[in-house]
């Protein structure tokens, strides 16, 4: 067992604090309040490279895995500004192209997410179907040359700064009839295309979306993987790294937080001590901290195992890592937010500002519960409860 990281992990860490350590928090929430998107992080941050570290290197990426895009995604948020696109861009939509993306559709697509010009956002929530993917009313047909799609999205997040969505629909089998999932790359400009803003109680430069398509078409070059079978494994390929890079970023903003309380603790004094001596204030920060570092190592195991081809076990972990990192973000803002006292609530000490992302974070991209209804079938053997 070996816990350490490559030389070259650590030092793409270091290189990624470094950055998001120039733009921080106060960058983020000013952006964030202004209606304006993080595109000087972005793209600093795609010069760089950090974007594509995991695009292989014929495409003009890294060659790395999602260790390295967890990373990344880790270390922004450790910041204070992280990159929710980062998560619906390079590991979803990235990934999904690149394992089952023909030929063609990866010299096509892949170089852009490698330079961080093409941002591409993943829409397979819809109204009605909540947790059950299987229930998905956006359908698509097959009409000449294209595809046709009708239906609707939500919380479909970046849309207005991605050029495409990765739209998952169900198509009729050919052979039995019955609708399967299929994933298609859609300009978000298509014609029969519309959004709607959602308000969100969210600091985020990133904004959400209802999506409507009303007989949207696409080229069937645009079908990812060209072969209707191809979108069921291709959905997977993509869920397991938006787990683990979320889950990343969720450590990262604990770590932030927890870094803003401990700082805040052992400076501000009241009865001639620092607050940080007493039990009282100490022992939440340390459970807290010993939580986020116990849901790092799921995090590094997960991402670990997905890079090693072991899908089936890393689908399992990256669950247990999503719901390990969530809980420990939300218990580390709120213990963050305690330790401060009433400035805990302001602005200015930038750790309220956090509450609302923490929270969603147990809730999307799957819900807790789904999660312990995951292990208690799969890993516990008891019977489905749903």
């Amino acid at each position: 067992m070996d816990f350490d990281y490559t030389s070259e992990q650590q030092d793409l860490r270091d290189a990624v604090a470094k950055l998001g350590k120039r733009y921080g928090h106060e960058y983020f929430v000013r952006k964030a309040k202004a209606g304006e998107h993080s595109d000087e992080l972005w793209d600093e941050a795609a010069r760089l490279g950090y974007l594509g570290v995991s695009v292989p290197e014929e495409f003009g990426g890294g060659g790395g895995g999602i260790t390295e895009l967890a990373i990344v995604c880790e270390e922004l948020a450790a910041a204070g500004a992280p990159l929710l696109l980062l998560v619906v861009s390079p590991a979803i939509a990235a990934t999904i192209v690149n394992r089952h993306g023909t030929a063609a559709q990866r010299a096509r697509w892949l170089p852009g997410f490698a330079d961080g010009t093409r941002k591409v956002c993943f829409a397979i929530t819809e109204p009605d179907a909540g947790s059950n993917f299987h229930k998905l009313s956006t359908v698509a047909r097959r009409d000449g040359d294209d595809y046709v799609i009708t239906g609707r999205k939500v919380y479909i997040s970046g849309v207005d700064e991605c050029s495409q969505v990765v739209v998952v629909a169900r198509m009729a089998d050919e052979r039995t009839g019955k609708l399967k999932p299929a994933l298609f790359m859609v300009p978000t400009d298509a014609p029969g295309l519309t959004l709607s803003k959602l308000d969100m109680e969210i600091v985020s430069p990133e904004n959400q979306f209802l999506l409507f398509f009303d007989e949207v078409r696409v080229p069937a070059t645009n079908l990812i993987g060209e072969d209707p079978e191809a979108g069921l494994p291709a959905l997977f390929s993509g869920l397991n790294p938006e787990r683990i890079t979320v889950a990343a970023m969720a450590c990262g903003t604990a770590r932030y937080a927890l870094e803003r309380a401990s700082t805040y603790t052992a400076t501000r004094s009241v009865w001639g001590r620092p607050i940080g001596s007493h039990q009282g204030v100490a022992h939440p920060m340390a459970h807290a901290h010993i939580q986020v570092e116990l849901a790092r190592l799921m995090v590094a195991k997960a991402a670990a195992l997905y890079d090693a081809g072991r899908d089936l076990e890393a689908g399992v972990n990256a669950n247990m890592a999503k719901y390990a990192s969530a809980e420990a973000s939300a218990l580390a803002v709120d213990t963050a937010i305690q330790a401060h006292g009433g400035n805990g609530m302001t602005t200015e000490y930038g750790v309220a500002t956090l509450l609302g992302a923490t929270r969603a974070g147990r809730i999307a991209p799957v819900s807790r519960e789904m999660i312990l209804n995951f292990v208690a079938q799969h890993l516990m053997g008891q019977e489905k409860s749903y």
